[in-house]
């Protein structure tokens, strides 16, 4: 019986490890986004988790607050499509 609870707390630990490894972080950034809440509370650039100028317009309304574009998107090199071979 000893031996029986022994095997299946080892088991146990074998597939906690396997799955522990096996998670993985979430791939989106929120600062990757193209639009940020900007103002008094949020400060500069501002919370940029929105994809669409209406989603941030939406979280803006009633606030002191206004959308402007981020950044890190603004500023960052354009992503050029690879030249077809000749």
């Amino acid at each position: 019986m000893r031996r029986t609870s022994w095997a299946i707390v080892a088991f146990a630990a074998l597939g906690m490890s396997w799955i522990a490894g096996s998670v993985q972080p979430a791939a989106a950034d929120p600062y990757d986004y193209p639009w940020c809440i900007q103002g008094r509370d949020e400060g500069y650039p501002g919370y940029c988790g929105y994809q669409t100028y209406e989603q941030c317009q939406a979280s803006a309304s009633g606030r002191d607050a206004y959308c402007g574009i981020n950044p890190r998107v603004a500023f960052s090199q354009q992503r050029i499509a690879p030249r077809a071979p000749r």
